[in-house]
């Protein structure tokens, strides 16, 4: 069959190359393209760009390959784009857009941590105290629990955490293993 004077194939084979391409387009520069649509929260232009690659795919293998109608064609390749869109949207994309930041860490969850000071905390001032843990290393202002100076260098125990300052007690290990 033919449209505009144009093979269905050659036109499937064209579709497929633009929408491949500008799904790679889109992949790199596509945080430039989402204030765009933002506005328009139905249309996805991920979801857009699969529809037309997944139609433009199945209908030139389908009149490559087999000998069905062109219309029985456009037909299937119709309802495998819909599925394959659905599909990638339910399994893919909803679930990225509502996945969380697993490297955040909370104030509260800093409690009890044991930390080393980079900056000496003087009798009822602030220093600076640094934490390790598996997503980084965390520094934060530090003040004495028990008003009293802490020099640089030495093991805290943070013991609580008000308006982003850690209020640290020194933490000697020796003294716990004796």
């Amino acid at each position: 069959m033919e449209l505009f004077g144009t093979s269905l194939q050659s036109i499937y084979l064209t579709v497929l190359i633009i929408s491949g391409s500008l799904t790679l387009l889109y992949m790199l520069f596509g945080d430039v393209l989402d204030g765009v649509f933002e506005a328009f929260d139905f249309l996805n232009p991920t979801l857009i760009l699969a529809f037309f690659t997944f139609f433009s795919a199945s209908g030139y293998i389908f009149e490559l390959v087999t000998s069905l109608h062109s219309i029985l064609i456009i037909v299937i390749s119709l309802l495998i784009a819909f599925l394959l869109d659905t599909l990638l949207n339910v399994f893919v994309l909803i679930p990225l857009s509502t996945a969380e930041e697993s490297l955040v860490y909370t104030e509260e969850s800093l409690k009890g941590r044991i930390g080393k000071i980079i900056v000496s905390v003087p009798e009822d001032g602030f220093g600076e105290v640094i934490i390790e843990g598996i997503s980084g290393v965390i520094s934060k202002p530090a003040a004495s629990f028990d008003n009293e100076g802490i020099a640089e260098g030495e093991k805290v125990l943070v013991i609580d955490v008000k308006n982003g300052v850690l209020y640290v007690t020194p933490h000697d290990t020796e003294q716990l293993l004796g």
